[in-house]
């Protein structure tokens, strides 16, 4: 492949887990790939070690302060990166003409503007952000559909259901819908977390340290603690309502499996279910979206059937991890209710993390939140979201000034 055909890609998010599995996907086909612009808040040196070794013509920071600290770096290292800053650039390099596609990384509420921006000017969007659906899902899906841009998962269990519907339906969901493309539901798989068999009374004594080691997965820490939850579970249900036009309750199914080797499954009216299975390692995903419809080498190993041994599969159990059915219940909400639900969890996560509130608790501000919030809360425009997730953290920071922990 000439370098003219080379695909220029934005990573919005270059830092995190995501973001650096990416880079190895990239690092593996030169002749594929080269990297436009790199992303990241607070591990500069980190963000200037891959502007050294993947040239990229920008990296954006979110302040001036850390814009100049990364120019020192990049210099003492002899890179021709050119540093900005700010939200408004984040946008910039994620629809600047040259870019093909934009791997949206970025964790929490930060990474929509942008993502939402890329969607708008057309682009193959690599979606590895979950609060751009859970916030504004009907204005992401409808920019996807107005540009004509490309919409790829790439969380490991959308990913899965992408690649077990059909082409045509995957492609273009809202021609039709899931019963006229022989679809019974979606089923989302589960880890279960750290804490599947941990007795109910103990929860409450857990410390961060415990919830950021997955038994399976490798993350960020606060996509660790909402996998702990389940919450993470409940943000990727209502990601599926939006991504593949499930908008019924009887839709989508989340099924615990503990060796996380089945990603996520797809009923058929004909009673075949489809799983996509493999070695828990983003960079199948991600790879898979970087070339679709194409597929190449991703840089994982082979999965070994004999050492799996056995599939296990249960229920979820909702009174243990109350967090699932809360997104439950904010996604039959509607309206700005799972924006609200995000934004709460968000400051919860914070707070455990931080010490300052139990991961029992973190429920327990959600659901206080939502009931303060989600009747006077909005789903009108944009505007109105980011005003419903501004509401939603200030309320949840008081709780957590009101309720010190124990």
């Amino acid at each position: 492949m000439s370098s003219v055909s080379l695909q220029k890609i934005t990573i919005l998010g270059s830092t995190g887990s995501i973001g650096v599995s990416t880079l190895d996907v990239i690092a593996r086909h030169p002749d594929r790939y080269s990297v436009f612009a790199l992303t990241g808040a607070s591990q500069l040196e980190k963000l200037a070690q891959q502007c050294v070794q993947f040239r990229p013509r920008f990296a954006v920071v979110l302040d001036g302060v850390s814009a100049q600290k990364l120019a020192v770096l990049l210099k003492e290292q002899g890179s021709n990166t050119e540093v900005l800053w700010g939200a408004a650039a984040l946008s910039d390099v994620s629809t600047a003409t040259e870019v093909d596609a934009v791997m949206a990384a970025i964790v929490g509420a930060a990474g929509m503007r942008p993502t939402l921006d890329a969607a708008r000017a057309g682009k193959r969007v690599l979606l590895a952000n979950k609060e751009t659906l859970v916030l504004a899902g009907a204005l992401f899906m409808d920019a996807v559909r107005e540009s004509g841009a490309e919409l790829l998962p790439i969380d490991s269990e959308h990913n899965a259901i992408f690649q077990a519907l059909p082409p045509l339906y995957r492609e273009n969901p809202y021609a039709g819908n899931l019963q006229g493309a022989g679809i019974k539901r979606i089923l989302l798989t589960a880890s279960g977390g750290p804490f599947r068999l941990m007795p109910h009374e103990e929860l409450q004594f857990v410390s961060p340290e415990q919830a950021c080691k997955h038994p399976n997965w490798s993350m960020g820490r606060k996509i660790s603690v909402d996998s702990a939850s389940l919450m993470n579970k409940g943000l990727e249900v209502i990601e599926a309502r939006w991504l593949f036009n499930a908008p019924k309750k009887e839709d989508i199914s989340v099924i615990v499996h503990p060796q996380s080797v089945v990603h996520s499954m797809v009923e058929y009216m004909d009673g075949s279910v489809l799983a996509q299975l493999g070695n828990p390692d983003m960079r199948t995903p991600i790879a898979y979206g970087m070339a679709y419809p194409e597929r190449v080498d991703a840089g994982v190993k082979s999965l070994d059937f004999f050492s799996v041994g056995r599939l296990d599969f249960e229920a979820p159990d909702l009174k243990r991890f109350p967090c699932l059915q809360l997104a439950f219940d904010a996604l039959a909400a509607g309206s700005a209710a799972p924006a609200i639900l995000n934004a709460a969890n968000e400051v919860a996560v914070e707070g455990f993390l931080n010490k300052a509130l139990r991961f029992t608790d973190i429920p327990v501000l959600i659901e206080s939140v939502l009931n303060q919030c989600a009747h006077r809360a909005t789903a009108e425009s944009l505007s109105a979201l980011l005003d419903a997730d501004q509401s939603a953290r200030i309320a949840a920071r008081a709780w957590l000034q009101s309720h010190p922990a124990c």
